[in-house]
């Protein structure tokens, strides 16, 4: 049985489990991994840039990542951001109906997300082109069109393996890691 989201236990087991994936995971990492959010998490938090242009933002953004089996992505997954007046509070892999409740969920296949990260899509152009479709309000986003440009620059400076890029050792491994993460913080059985 998985652990509860939301809980002290829930946020002290994930926080361990990223810590200890930090020191053992080769680096670069590969995008959508815990270890990986983590390093996109203190990026933003740590980004003067974005945090004024951010500074009247108020609200979460789920980066929604639709299963793609080839990479070893064999469920969706939600990336949160708990994003308050140019300030990241949190970045987390959390359980689908978590990602779905937040007042921006941004959700592509995990070919437009590659896309996004290396800087081939603009995240506003591509929900405006049904590229990336959004559920919440556009003119809001439209209006902090360059915190969110800022947000895609942050993810390239982090850096990382793509799952396109993955040997099938690797996809296997991504795909063991999707499945643990889905088994103890997610409430998914894969």
């Amino acid at each position: 049985m998985g652990l509860v989201y939301g809980s002290d236990e829930w946020e002290k087991a994930y926080q361990e489990e990223v810590a200890k994936r930090m020191e053992s995971e080769p680096k670069p990492y590969i995008y959508f991994t815990p270890e990986w959010v983590a390093l996109y998490e203190k990026a933003i938090q740590e980004d003067a840039t974005y945090k004024e242009l951010a500074k009247n933002w108020e609200g979460s953004v789920a980066l929604h990542v639709e299963k793609a089996t080839q990479y070893g992505l064999d469920i969706d997954l939600y990336i949160l951001l708990d994003l308050w007046h140019g300030d990241c509070r949190k970045a987390r892999i959390v359980p689908p109906e978590v990602g779905e409740a937040g007042d921006f969920v941004i959700t592509g296949s995990a070919d437009r997300w590659m896309e996004v990260g290396r800087g081939q899509l603009d995240p506003v152009k591509g929900m405006m082109q049904g590229k990336l479709r959004l559920k919440g309000d556009l003119p809001t986003i439209v209006r902090y069109v360059k915190a969110a440009v800022r947000l895609t620059e942050l993810s390239n400076m982090v850096g990382g393996k793509y799952p396109d890029e993955l040997t099938p050792e690797e996809v296997e491994g991504l795909r063991s890691t999707v499945k643990d993460l889905a088994d103890r913080f997610l409430g998914i059985t894969v």
